[in-house]
């Protein structure tokens, strides 16, 4: 049996790291805010400044390991060992001043992530767990919500990247949910919008067109907190649904293609 323990410690370890990189710019006149793919997908000197310590940090104590990153291209990506970074997931709010932001890390074995962390350092969130030990915040325990009516619940969404080019751009699914649900919120973050779900402050979300240093940290935290994650497209990378299992079915029947 491994353990995972140190791994997890030296996760944290580094989120802190990177999140006092995130604080350090935050608000400041210093962003150097780039464009990538579109106007809608942007990238910070915080961005890259934390990648470079994450990275730093794992090629110095685990030269064997892989790394997938979202900034840089992959290192030894066919590795048992990897890691997987998102340095600064929710960059547009984080350009615009807004606090929903986070690092989101995660080890992943064989294919498989074993370790999550999401810390969103503004707001002093933690969230970790380790693969069959359960999911936490702030070091204590979570799981997801149990609520059973749709129309009681509140879910989130984001769009994706390429809203303007690909007509599947979820339009038609949160115009099916909006009228379903208590409330959606579209907080710009989706290892936090999975975090939440974990701790039950949502009891649903979903999004299309994302990718793997998006959610492999975050889809380890809310499957360990007891949520079900499914996937809603086989043709738009990582399409998922994480949702509280008692609206499960009724989220799900509003997201399918017809």
């Amino acid at each position: 049996m491994i353990d995972y323990n140190s791994y997890l410690d030296d996760a944290i370890a580094m989120a802190r790291a990177a999140g006092d990189i995130h604080l350090d710019f935050f608000r400041s006149s210093r962003l150097n805010i780039e464009t990538k793919l579109n106007d809608s997908d942007v990238v910070t000197i915080a961005d890259k400044e934390s990648e470079k310590l994450i990275v730093s940090v794992i090629t110095e104590k685990y030269p064997e390991h892989g790394i997938i990153t979202e900034e840089s291209s992959p290192l030894h990506e066919e590795r048992e060992w990897r890691w997987i970074i998102d340095p600064l997931d929710g960059t547009t709010n984080f350009s615009q001043g807004l606090p929903n932001f986070c690092v989101s890390i995660a080890l992943e074995h064989k294919g498989e992530a074993v370790v999550g962390v999401v810390y969103a350092p503004y707001l002093g969130e933690l969230f970790h767990a380790i693969k069959g030990k359960g999911a936490f915040f702030n070091g204590k325990k979570i799981i997801c919500g149990n609520k059973t009516i749709l129309s009681e619940s509140v879910v989130a969404t984001g769009m994706p990247y390429d809203k303007l080019d690909n007509p599947d751009n979820n339009l038609q699914e949160i115009c099916k949910v909006a009228p379903k649900v208590r409330g959606i919120r579209r907080l710009g973050s989706a290892a936090l919008d999975l975090s939440y779900v974990a701790a039950g402050f949502l009891d649903g979300y979903w999004e299309l067109n994302l990718k793997r240093w998006d959610i492999s940290a975050g889809m380890l935290i809310v499957k360990e907190a007891g949520a079900a994650v499914v996937s809603i497209r086989e043709n738009r990378n990582f399409s998922i649904m994480a949702v509280s299992r008692g609206i499960e079915d009724q989220l799900l029947s509003l997201l399918k293609i017809q």
